[in-house]
């Protein structure tokens, strides 16, 4: 008895902690928020995109069509430097000239590379993004572009009459008449035309869009071309003097620039030879000097076994020779000396280039070195006058035509060493160590003229003049990415001129039963920019022989236009008339 009694009381308590368990989470359920506004469990945070998913976006942002705008910009822009200072391959003692006058600015400009602005890493950069910014941008529209030009064409909307053209009449004939007569017509016009579902869609003028494509696709195929020839091509510069031939060497350019992928065996095995220069020059009037023309009789071979040619080089003429092109640069005169040593011995006799110094009338200057002189070694600086004549004030010579009416040349000697035995290079347009190693001889200054000799004071040597030629400066340019380049600035001009002459069309023909047993026919046209007549010369066609043109059905004012029903020509009557898909992003 007393564990039943026991047990009930356990029983008891039990039950009447529970009861108030219960009443106790009634009571916090009363004074709790509604579920829905509870805040939900504990979740994972999330762990960000990942690599993978920063390269995704960084692809899409660089492929953009705003972007290739910017990095288009960007080489614009990185190349105005190159016309603001001067570039080290074109110009080298001009750069030189510049790092000396400007001793704090130059070397901060070096070293962002704004004296080989077209070499500098950080161009090479925007040109490579550049280059795949297009590719990225291109391709793939490009490939959605054919993809929609192989798509059947886009279904009628329910109402034609929102459109901004638009027209319907009734006819005798049946709707499958209606629709066969409707497909003959508009494949007659170069449409492409789907019958489904009672209506005829056909459309045309996609190849606006591909010309687009084809400007971009030729702008793309420029910059691979220009990037071709800066890896594969070479140029150099060649000074030649009449009588004197040129090898296809390296030894034998005065300056040669080879692409990053060009090695010095890939050189063509071509010689020329000059054999005679004429410049004609103005003799009367203001424009008497002005140069009118140029050309340069040469000879040339493509390889040492082949048979010589002519040719006449002009400007803007240039010779095809060893897949390299030669052009004609400049001129100039090399007077002839032959000098003589202290023992009557000829230690040099050759032509000289001199380098003009007023370039009107071509007042040059040079240096003749003797370095083969004895007992000391010789040279001289000379200044050259085509045609010779005295000054205004008759106190200095000038000279008063470019051509070699009157030459005349003034000599100042010099001996001692040079300074070519130590093998340092010199310039052959300077002398080095004067006042040094070189020294003046006293009384050492001289007039010349054709065939005149001047013997040196304490009988040094003697120099002689022995009259003057002519020279051409040449230059030798291979260039393979030329006529790819070529080819795409025609097709990008060709692209450009197709987009804004064809225009997107589409139309839409329904035929439906109507009253009386007659049949209605419902028109619709959609033309990227303004509509044209294309339309009424269709529903024309459409009517037959004997009936005019409707006038064309204006859309109710409050509605919009060019807002077709169906997802599918949502997408097409947009502003542009293209599908989203297939247009650039940005």
């Amino acid at each position: 008895m007393g564990e039943t009694t026991d047990e009930i009381t356990d029983e008891a308590i039990a039950e009447g902690e529970a009861a108030e368990a219960a009443e106790a989470a009634e009571g916090e359920a009363g004074t709790r928020a509604p579920t829905a506004r509870q805040a939900p469990g504990e979740v994972p945070r999330p762990t960000g995109i990942g690599p993978l998913g920063w390269l995704r976006w960084g692809w899409r942002q660089l492929t953009t069509m705003r972007t290739a705008l910017i990095l288009l910009f960007l080489v614009a822009l990185g190349a105005v430097p190159s016309s603001i200072f001067p570039q080290r391959d074109q110009a080298p003692e001009k750069v030189a000239k510049y790092v000396e006058d400007h001793k704090t600015l130059a070397p901060w400009l070096d070293r962002f590379s704004l004296f080989d602005v077209f070499s500098a890493p950080w161009f090479a950069a925007i040109y490579i993004l550049l280059f795949v910014s297009l590719a990225g941008c291109v391709v793939p529209r490009a490939v959605k572009h054919y993809r929609s030009m192989r798509a059947r064409p886009p279904a009628a909307p329910r109402n034609l009459g929102r459109l901004p053209q638009s027209a319907s009449y009734e006819t005798d004939d049946a709707p499958e008449d209606v629709l066969a007569e409707a497909r003959r017509v508009l494949r007659g016009r170069r449409f492409r035309v789907d019958v489904s579902g009672g209506a005829a869609s056909a459309e045309k003028g996609y190849l606006g869009e591909t010309g687009n494509l084809l400007f971009h696709l030729a702008l793309l195929a420029l910059l691979f071309a220009l990037g071709l020839g800066n890896l594969f091509g070479y140029r150099g510069n060649i000074l030649l003097t009449e009588g004197k031939s040129f090898a296809n060497s390296l030894s034998q350019y005065d300056d040669f620039k080879p692409g990053r992928a060009f090695g010095g065996d890939d050189l063509s095995p071509f010689s020329i030879t000059l054999d005679d220069f004429t410049a004609t020059y103005e003799t009367k009037g203001d424009k008497r000097g002005q140069a009118t023309d140029f050309h340069a009789k040469i000879r040339y071979r493509n390889s040492p076994d082949a048979k010589e040619k002519s040719w006449d080089l002009r400007l803007n003429h240039p010779l095809k020779v060893g897949g390299a092109k030669l052009y004609l640069l400049g001129h100039g005169y090399a007077p002839v000396f032959t000098v003589r040593d202290a023992k009557g011995n000829i230690a040099f006799q050759d032509a000289v280039p001199f380098l003009a110094m007023e370039p009107r009338n071509l007042t040059s200057e040079g240096v003749i070195k003797a370095p083969d002189a004895e007992p000391e070694q010789l040279a001289f600086y000379a200044i050259l006058w085509p045609t010779a004549m005295a000054s205004e004030d008759q106190k200095q010579i000038v000279s008063a035509f470019p051509g070699a009416i009157r030459p005349v040349v003034t000599i100042s000697s010099f001996k001692g060493d040079i300074g070519l035995d130590s093998g340092t290079p010199q310039s052959v347009y300077k002398l080095e160590g004067v006042g040094r190693t070189l020294q003046p001889i006293k009384d050492g200054q001289k007039l010349l003229e054709p065939g005149e000799s001047f013997k040196l004071p304490g009988n040094a040597g003697t120099i002689t003049f022995d009259g003057l030629r002519e020279y051409a400066t040449m230059s030798v340019n291979r260039d393979p990415g030329r006529l790819p380049a070529l080819i795409a600035a025609v097709l990008a001009v060709l692209g450009v001129a197709t987009s804004f002459m064809v225009r997107r069309r589409r139309v839409w023909v329904r035929a439906s039963a109507g009253k009386g047993g007659r049949t209605v026919v419902e028109v619709g046209g959609l033309t990227l920019g303004n509509p044209t007549s294309e339309f009424d010369d269709i529903v024309t066609a459409l009517r037959g022989p004997g009936h005019e043109a409707p006038e064309a059905e204006p859309a109710p004012e409050n509605e919009p236009q060019n807002e077709p029903e169906t997802a599918e020509t949502e997408a097409e009557a947009g502003p542009a008339g293209h599908d989203p898909d297939t247009e650039p992003k940005e």
